[in-house]
């Protein structure tokens, strides 16, 4: 948890990252990759896309989006950790990546050396969601049957590593029962199932789960985080439901590789900001 939090804390201080100085005026003038480690149509995806068109606009290069999926995020970290350090490769990453050096022994990269953080996306909580027809109707009933079903009740996940991973492990330590684990390749197939009935339940980031309860093709029945989620506020927190002391948030940021010159960073920085602030985007 030292960690996260400082990875947590570095995030934070991307925002305030000063935009003065002397900025690379000649940056960019070819286009700029983001690596995505996840499939696409999942939510790291999603946020890619419309940042990147946003800050293309102001950055003045196309913004292209590379999709570099496997071992739970680590694959596409490491491909930025090997890309020369010029601001012309980054990666939007989450809370996982803080997280990676926990759940693997073997990364070909050091998570606290390797890179530099551009600024962060967001934060927030996940939710606890299940598919549409799971036999119970709030959050007590859904604990107190995950108790007496055990394994037989499957969990999704977006891989080993991902935040849906990490969610549904800090669920089943907290409710002290094993559910079956369900991995897949990215939050896309998982919540296809999901709403498909393939499987029991999903801990998934608010922005994809939100339209998705609110559409009754999935059942909401609590938020991860201390406090509720304005968009979603009859969901209790998983605290209210007696998981004392649960609170478990995530968060999006952007990251160049270690030593890309501080103009270089700052200019992307100011990029991202801007995309940030646009309302279009804070819909």
């Amino acid at each position: 948890m030292a960690r996260l939090s400082k990875w947590i804390a570095a995030g934070i201080a991307g925002l305030a990252l000063s935009v003065g100085g002397a900025v690379a005026q000649s940056f960019p003038t070819r286009p700029i990759t983001v690596i995505v480690p996840y499939s696409a149509g999942g939510p790291s995806d999603a946020i890619a896309r419309l940042l990147g068109q946003n800050m293309s606009a102001t950055l003045g290069q196309p913004i292209v989006i590379e999709n570099v999926v496997g071992a739970g995020g680590t694959t596409g970290a490491g491909r930025l950790a090997k890309a020369s350090p010029d601001g012309y490769t980054l990666l939007i990453h989450h809370v996982a990546l803080a997280a990676s050096a926990a759940l693997y022994t073997n990364l070909t990269y050091d998570t606290n050396k390797a890179f530099e953080t551009v600024g962060l996306v967001n934060y927030g909580p996940m939710i606890l969601i299940t598919k549409k027809d799971y036999a119970a109707n709030n959050i007590a009933e859904l604990i107190a049957k995950v108790k007496a079903d055990g394994a037989k009740t499957t969990i999704a996940h977006a891989g080993v590593g991902s935040n849906s991973y990490l969610c549904a492990q800090l669920i089943q330590k907290a409710l002290d029962v094993k559910m079956t684990d369900v991995g897949y390749r990215g939050t896309g197939p998982a919540m296809n199932d999901l709403m498909g009935g393939q499987v029991d339940m999903q801990c998934e980031q608010s922005t994809t789960a939100v339209p998705q309860v609110k559409g009754n093709t999935v059942k909401g029945f609590a938020v991860t985080s201390a406090k509720r989620l304005d968009v979603v506020k009859d969901l209790p927190t998983l605290q209210e439901a007696g998981l004392k002391g649960f609170d478990f948030v995530i968060w999006h940021g952007i990251y160049a590789p270690k030593g890309t010159p501080a103009d270089v960073v700052a200019k992307l920085n100011a990029a991202l900001q801007k995309a940030l602030n646009d309302p279009a985007i804070q819909q």
